[in-house]
Formats: structure tokens, C-alpha cells, sequence
């Protein structure tokens, strides 16, 4: 925890907040710069004592409840809202739901890869946003069934036959566990989580084994109804802020599933 410097942090935000920016009036008459500290520690739900020795630098490390607390009373940004954390030596957790938005610079980026195939989902394994190469290997309905764990666990939607399916289903629910974690009062993945319990029992019985998995590089074989067997590489990037991830689909370069892929981009893209 570098307390200094999250006392420095904690000092300027409170600072550079006028009284009007939480809905106080503004007063002619105050000498203090910004907010004080006792608003602050209001707004935050914690006591002006425990505030004081954070700002002070002798605070013991906040909890996430506390950080999140400070973030909302501060009016943080989500970056700051990430630093703040970080100077108290945790990590973020993203917020009450998963992020099912997503930011315009990636959606900008799936535009730009032309012979890759790419997808962004979200902490409940919706596709939020794709481009037309990654629907052409994925399947035409993937705008209508985008949620991956229904169209693994209860075949929604068209999934073509993969060597990857029996890794993936895993995959999927090592996600789904964190999300669970991370989103208590997410009604719509609490409503996912309750359709796979009851649809599916391979998804029942991977969920007891508590599954761990780190998102990275894995290859893939599928067998496209019109393309043919194509080997794909998956390799993840993360969104941390979203807590969401993009997967870029490709195929070794030169290889006969590479000039496939080209082709199929070709058709997709007119």
C-alpha cells in the first residue's frame, strides 16, 4: 500500500471538488479549497476520524467497500477510480453488473482487422460486439443467439462441431464462476446462471469441479459447413476496466486455413 501517495491522491481530488459539484450551494465565504473533509467522509459512509488518518497517511489499508465509498464520493472517473485501488495495494473489482457496453475505440479496432476474425464478450459470455469475418466462422445467428454458454451448454443457436467444445465448456465456466463473485446482484447473469443449472448436467457437474483458467492462446479445429476444417488460433486480450475480453481469431500465415480465412473475410466484407 503506498500510503503517501494515496494520501496525496485523496487530498487533491477533495480539492479540486466544489461544494456544487455534490449538490451543495456554493458559499463565498468558505477558506477551505474544495470539499471538506467531513463531507467528504458523509458521502462515503465512513467516519471524519478514519478519513483524516488516510489523508494523513496513517490510515491502515481501506477495504474495496470503503475504496468504492471514496471513488463515488470523490466523483472519480473509472481510471482514477483503478489508481485509487491501486495505491491501496488491491485491485479494482468493475462494479455492481457486468459491462455490457463497449468502449468505441475497440469497437473501432474489430473494424480494422480485416483477415482476423474478432469478438468482444463480456463477464457473462454475451458478444457484444463482433466483426462480419468473426459471424462468418462463428455463424450467421450470432446476432440472435450472442450469449456463448447458451449456445455451448443448451445448443442455442448454431455452434459448429470443434475440437476445442470439451476445453471450452470450462473455459466458459471458470469465467461464469468469477462473475458470479464479482456480480452478486446481476440479475441477468444470476437468470443465465439459473437456465444452465437447470438445462444443462454437463454444466452442473463442471461447476462443482470449480474450475480455474487464465485467458491466453489456445488453437482450435472446426469443421465450417461451406469452408470446410479450419485450424484457428483464439488469443485473448483483456478490457480489465469492463472486465471484458476480446478474442482475435486467426490462422497461421500461409497455411491453407489462412487463405480460407481470407477468403471468407472477402465474402463477408461485401
Amino acid at each position: 500500500m503506498a500510503r503517501h501517495e494515496l494520501a496525496r491522491f485523496l487530498r487533491d481530488r477533495r480539492e479540486g471538488l466544489r461544494p456544487q459539484d455534490i449538490g451543495l450551494p456554493a458559499d463565498p465565504h468558505r477558506r477551505t479549497p474544495g470539499l471538506r473533509r467531513e463531507e467528504v467522509a458523509e458521502l462515503a459512509h465512513i467516519s471524519v476520524d478514519y478519513y483524516t488518518r488516510l489523508e494523513q497517511a496513517r490510515g491502515p489499508r481501506p477495504s474495496p467497500r470503503v475504496l468504492d465509498g471514496l471513488a463515488g464520493a470523490l466523483r472519480l472517473a473509472p481510471a482514477e477510480r483503478s489508481h485509487l485501488f491501486r495505491l491501496a495495494g488491491t485491485s479494482a473489482p468493475p462494479g455492481v453488473r457486468a459491462v455490457r457496453r463497449v468502449r468505441p475505440h475497440i469497437a473501432q479496432m474489430l473494424r480494422r482487422l480485416p483477415d482476423t476474425g474478432a469478438i468482444v464478450t463480456d463477464a457473462a459470455y454475451d458478444v457484444v460486439a463482433w466483426n462480419p469475418l468473426a459471424q462468418a466462422l462463428l455463424g450467421e445467428d450470432l446476432c440472435r443467439h450472442s450469449n456463448l454458454a447458451r449456445r455451448r451448454f443448451l445448443a442455442r443457436g448454431h455452434a459448429y462441431e470443434s475440437s476445442s467444445a470439451e476445453e471450452f465448456g470450462h473455459i466458459v465456466v471458470a469465467r461464469l464462476r468469477r462473475a458470479a463473485d464479482r456480480y452478486p446482484r446481476d440479475t441477468a447473469l444470476t437468470a443465465l446462471l439459473g437456465e444452465l443449472r437447470t438445462g444443462s448436467e454437463e454444466f452442473r457437474q463442471i461447476w462443482d469441479e470449480r474450475p480455474v483458467h487464465a485467458p491466453g492462446h489456445r488453437t482450435k479445429t472446426i469443421d465450417h459447413p461451406t469452408a470446410g476444417t479450419l485450424k484457428l488460433n483464439c488469443d485473448v486480450l483483456l478490457v480489465p476496466e469492463d472486465d471484458q475480453e476480446v478474442v482475435l481469431i486467426t490462422a497461421d500465415p500461409g497455411s491453407r486455413s489462412a487463405r480460407t480465412v481470407r477468403r471468407l473475410a472477402g465474402a463477408a466484407a461485401s
